[in-house]
């Protein structure tokens, strides 16, 4: 299986040719880390960080030409055409990446369904729950979903007239909101695995305590 495309779905019954149920284990259990940690691997929730990042440039940019035609900028005309070119090439790679992400999480799901239905292997399926990763996942999240919370009450209840510009205030409430917005989709993720993992995995074995 190679890093750049996703393992295929397990072949028809009609079609397979594990010699044994070992080498179908082996392959199942290859199948399903490798979708897990490109499911949930902390390169995805960098990714998603990276992408929000691009949306905050981008409406930086778009926040520049407002700035200049308070200040009555008479460059605002050459450089508020380019701002926004420039503003709205960092926000549609940006948006279009989380869209390719949350369809790739489905598919990703149906391959990592499709391989679990194959067998059942309890030791090597309790590695799926990964409770490390979505723990990050929504711990990271809630925190840049609650800054993203504070930054758009902040711009809005804190701006003192005279001093911040309507261009501050949009600024300020624009990047809150995409910063919501991605810890929402962090947060979606999480609970989503967590969930999926309660229905197909069943709850998580508790440590049993000293023998009396």
């Amino acid at each position: 299986m190679t890093r750049r495309t996703l393992p295929p779905p397990p072949p028809p019954a009609h079609l397979r040719t594990w010699p044994d149920r070992n080498a179908l284990l082996y392959d199942r259990g290859m199948a399903l880390e490798d979708l897990r940690r490109r499911s949930l691997g902390v390169h995805r929730l960098l990714l998603l960080w990276l992408l929000a990042l691009g949306c905050v440039i981008g409406w930086a940019l778009l926040a520049v030409p407002l700035e200049m035609i308070e200040d009555h900028d008479p460059m605002a005309f050459v450089m508020g055409p380019i701002c926004a070119v420039l503003g709205l090439g960092a926000i549609a790679p940006s948006v279009v990446g989380v869209v390719i992400g949350v369809r790739n999480d489905r598919k990703l799901r149906e391959l990592t369904d499709s391989w679990l239905a194959l067998d059942s292997d309890p030791a090597s399926d309790s590695a799926l729950r990964s409770p490390a990763l979505s723990l990050c996942w929504l711990l990271s999240s809630l925190a840049v979903c609650a800054l993203g919370l504070w930054a758009s009450f902040a711009a809005a209840a804190y701006a003192e007239p005279g001093r911040d510009s309507y261009s501050d205030v949009a600024l300020g409430m624009g990047a809150g909101l995409i910063a919501w917005l991605t810890g929402l989709i962090g947060i979606t993720k999480a609970v989503g695995h967590y969930r999926w993992a309660l229905r197909k995995l069943g709850p998580a074995p508790v440590a049993s305590g000293a023998h009396r």
